[in-house]
């Protein structure tokens, strides 16, 4: 059994191998993975040790210590935290291999390949078609939006209908996508910020072979939501250390301007620290349950209480700093490589803020899973779980 001795064992002797100061950043990356030290609780071979999931921060402190490179995990979050926990339950031997290293290292970005512009919410609604061309692979057309990191991705993760002629939760399969592919076509979307972080993305007669795919045929939703859950772990789920976040940029603004504090005000604010702080340790308490197995409905809770926290910080922000807080520093349309709620202004984060609500699974939808997953409340009425989805009306 691996133990927290046995880890800084392995990677002191990573670190005399390949000095950071000295080792170029891939080489060093590729060799952590080859260690089993990029993500302990991974099997042997594919980047871990089969360890507790707890114990990657016994590793995460000696190589920050050592002043050993990361890989950039806000511009591979999509891979790290959708796209590779999917991958590892659901691939075959020969997709682990192939894509779980240069997902982690950062060599390939990748994306996901959800939303539709008629199936947000109604995700199992969608309409991208898969079809079985004369080679056993699949011919997908469809367009799919609010697509994240996609003009920067090298494979997404896509779920594409393949039989429009059962109920639509049981009618969807799950693929990799090469997103370098002549017929995939991307496409900026303009946000209130003025960047395009987000994309919307046309897929017209691209080829898929069946070795990408993932899971049985029909069987995508059931694949689906393990990305699903992971999602909302990574973007609610994030750790932070007391204080950090957005929270901590807000008491740092109420420390360094007295002259602007009021009653009200700060009374909001310790509330909102009593919650950012609530919310962290529930963080907590989270990722140990996940050392036990696979993410649960649980982590739809904490995304809804991201975003709520992020658009009520950043809402108490820009008030708070008058008209300081009004001002934004560029409306320069650009495709950033990722989200920067710290290091940008309050202008930025309060009108960022807006899509947390939105991304990674609606705050409405997010509800009714906390309601019927975890507290066992009844499920809303439901009129089409066994038509057809070609005979539902769009």
């Amino acid at each position: 059994m691996t133990d927290a001795q046995d880890l800084r064992r392995r990677t002191a002797e990573l670190l005399a191998a390949h000095p950071p100061a000295t080792t170029d950043r891939l080489e060093f990356l590729r060799a952590r993975f080859d260690a089993g030290l990029a993500w302990v609780h991974f099997p042997a071979g594919l980047g871990g040790l089969d360890a507790p999931r707890s114990l990657q921060a016994v590793v995460d402190a000696e190589l920050a210590a050592a002043g050993a490179p990361d890989n950039d995990p806000g511009r591979i979050g999509i891979g790290l935290g959708m796209a590779a926990p999917t991958v590892l339950r659901f691939g075959t031997d020969e997709q682990k291999r192939r894509f779980l290293r240069p997902l982690w290292t950062g060599e390939e970005v990748w994306c996901q390949l959800f939303s539709e512009p008629g199936a947000g919410s109604d995700l199992a609604a969608l309409a991208t078609r898969a079809v079985r061309d004369d080679e056993g692979g699949w011919v997908v057309d469809g367009q799919k939006v609010w697509t994240s990191s996609a003009h920067l991705a090298r494979w997404a993760i896509l779920i594409a209908r393949t039989d429009p002629d059962v109920p639509k939760h049981r009618g969807i399969s799950y693929f990799i996508c090469d997103m370098t592919d002549p017929g995939v076509e991307v496409r900026p979307l303009r946000q209130i910020t003025g960047e395009a972080e987000f994309n919307e993305v046309f897929l017209t007669g691209v080829r898929i072979p069946d070795a990408h795919r993932l899971g049985a045929v029909g069987e995508g939703w059931k694949v689906a939501q393990t990305t699903l859950m992971n999602e909302r772990v990574a973007i609610g789920g994030v750790r932070t250390p007391r204080e950090g976040g957005m929270i901590g940029v807000a008491a740092a603004d109420w420390r360094a301007r007295p002259a602007l504090r009021t009653h009200d005000l700060h009374q909001r604010l310790l509330k909102l620290w009593v919650d950012a702080e609530v919310a962290r340790l529930t963080g907590e308490r989270l990722r140990q349950q996940l050392s036990k197995g696979q993410p649960g409905p649980e982590g739809s809770g904490m995304k809804l209480a991201f975003a709520r926290l992020a658009q009520e910080i950043s809402g108490w922000e820009v008030e708070f700093l008058a008209e300081d807080g009004l001002t934004y520093d560029d409306w320069t349309m650009r495709r950033p490589d990722g989200v920067d709620f710290t290091g940008r202004e309050a202008g930025y984060r309060y009108l960022r803020a807006k899509g947390n609500s939105i991304e990674g699974g609606t705050s409405e939808v997010l509800l009714n899973i906390v309601a019927e997953r975890v507290l066992g409340l009844p499920p809303e009425p439901r009129t089409d779980k066994d038509v057809a989805w070609k005979d539902l009306p769009r």
